[in-house]
């Protein structure tokens, strides 16, 4: 087991994440905004929000489901520039994101593409532990928060949805700390956490 692993829960920094893209395939489409808020316990650490001008332009479709425009990036730094500070934020803490997979394909092919390699840590999917231990009606982000009382104003803009995905993480580590959770390693088990 690895040192993050063995640490309490308490005492380890939580990393959430989340990504706006200008479509839904890593390969071919690219980030827009990155936000991610480190947290140990109830003390923010750090944080990031930040508009990444993705090189090619962002279909109309796309951007009415996020509200990011063209015209917003256009003067953003592109991935590169966002990229050190995030990887110095990420270091030796867990990730937590919704929907995990879709966040780390992205930020992984925007790392390689700017000569980085995206670090081996371990990942909390809120997606996949609300399907795997709650009954909600819909285990999309904002449906999850309406159920559990959680205000999901501005939601499906990168800090919105990150603090929305950290208050639902809470609500869920709860539960597992009433079912016996105390270290890293717990929550992974019981969650059904991975290394990314």
């Amino acid at each position: 087991m690895d040192a993050a692993a063995r640490l309490k829960i308490e005492e380890a920094v939580f990393t959430f994440i989340d990504v706006e893209t200008t479509g839904l395939s890593p390969r071919t489409a690219r980030v827009c905004e990155v936000a991610a808020i480190s947290f140990r316990g109830e003390d923010r650490v750090a944080s990031l929000a930040e508009l990444v001008n993705p090189g090619l332009p962002i279909p109309a479709e796309v951007s009415k489901i996020h509200g990011i425009t063209d015209d917003m990036v256009k003067d953003s730094p592109a991935f590169g520039a966002v990229a050190p500070r995030l990887l110095a934020m990420l270091e030796n803490s867990v990730i937590v994101a919704h929907n995990a997979e879709f966040d780390l394909a992205f930020l992984s092919m925007e790392f390689e593409r700017v000569g980085l390699k995206f670090p081996k840590l371990h990942v909390v999917d809120t997606l996949a532990i609300a399907r795997k231990s709650w009954k909600f009606q819909s285990n999309r982000l904002g449906k999850i928060a309406a159920e559990l009382n959680i205000s999901n104003g501005g939601w499906h803009r990168a800090l919105s949805d990150v603090e929305m995905t950290r208050k639902i993480f809470e609500h869920f580590i709860g539960a597992f700390r009433s079912a016996g959770a105390v270290t890293v390693a717990d929550l992974l088990q019981k969650s059904g956490g991975k290394t990314s």
